[in-house]
């Protein structure tokens, strides 16, 4: 059953966005797979990263919101990067080099622009750095200036309902969004930048295709018209990551026929955020008594 068919009851759409693209062709080449699966609807972009260059093209003219995945934390070209803690408490003491910050967005923008010749449709940031004090504000301004009324979306890391979900992911998603997803959220009202309305996906990236299948049961569950579910697939056999055996378990579970025979049977949809128009009320986008059970979804959950 097509994950897109039209839903009856309350119409609950997710935009579900995988982040690293351009790291290696492995992630690559899943994102592209899902993309055509119609399991993914955007993608970010390390524009730094070994394969960005090689990969972007076939990138560009598929059905996905393209966005740019600004990284100030991780070397990926040989360029000296500092580490996220570190970057943490400069932001939060207001140490950051502010030079330094602008020239990293100039760049990482441009890079964007030469291999796409567009701005992109969506921007957030690799470990989330993009809603951080010092980052944030310097971003929003060369957006403001390179895009004017034609402005990207911005990625929003304000969790939603977490009922259900381990005590660890909870505490880690109230983390993330505690590093400025209230600033964010602030300055997107006041100047009319649009966001995801919450931020789903934050888990420790272990417990393998079995775990991580029951956590994209609950996030789904309570996710509600307009929420950003974030993904770090792979194909098996990527090299040069911590999370390699994750990625290629993230890849199994999304692409699963059973997933999308779930999604289809609660009314769920996966769209690009670019296209959704006006959000529906979450107290109508909702409707918990209403909800199907996992069905063969359940046997993918149920599997070592």
């Amino acid at each position: 059953m097509d994950i897109q068919s039209d839903t009856e009851f309350y119409g609950r759409r997710v935009a579900v966005c995988g982040d690293d693209f351009g790291m290696d062709a492995a992630i690559d080449d899943a994102l592209f797979a899902l993309i055509d699966q119609r399991r993914v609807s955007a993608v970010s972009c390390l524009t730094q990263g070994r394969s960005f260059a090689s990969s972007a093209g076939a990138l560009a003219h598929r059905d996905a919101d393209i966005g740019l995945h600004l990284n100030l934390t991780e070397s990926l070209n040989g360029e000296p990067m500092p580490a996220l803690s570190a970057l943490i408490v400069q932001a939060w003491r207001g140490h950051l080099d502010a030079r330094w910050i602008e020239d990293q967005i100039t760049r990482q923008l441009d890079a964007f622009e030469d291999r796409f010749g567009r701005g992109p449709d969506h921007v957030d940031g690799h470990q989330h750095v993009h809603q951080l004090p010092g980052v944030l504000q310097p971003l929003l301004v060369q957006l403001r200036q390179r895009y004017g009324a034609r402005r990207p979306w911005l990625r929003n890391t304000a969790p939603g309902l977490l009922a259900g979900l381990p005590f660890a992911a909870g505490l880690k998603a109230r983390f993330i969004a505690r590093l400025g997803a209230r600033e964010l959220r602030a300055a997107a009202q006041a100047e009319g930048w649009r966001t995801n309305r919450h931020f789903l996906g934050v888990y420790d990236f272990g417990a393998g295709a079995r775990g991580y299948a029951a956590l994209v049961h609950q996030w789904l569950f309570n996710a509600t018209d307009g929420d950003l579910l974030m993904c770090h697939p792979a194909l098996p056999g990527l090299r040069h990551s911590a999370h390699a055996a994750q990625r290629a378990a993230e890849f199994q579970v999304l692409g699963d026929a059973a997933l999308g025979e779930w999604m289809a049977a609660n009314g769920i949809s996966i769209e690009r955020y670019s296209r959704m128009g006006a959000l529906r009320p979450v107290a109508e986008s909702v409707t918990v008594a209403a909800v199907a059970p996992a069905g063969r979804f359940r046997h993918l959950v149920s599997r070592t």
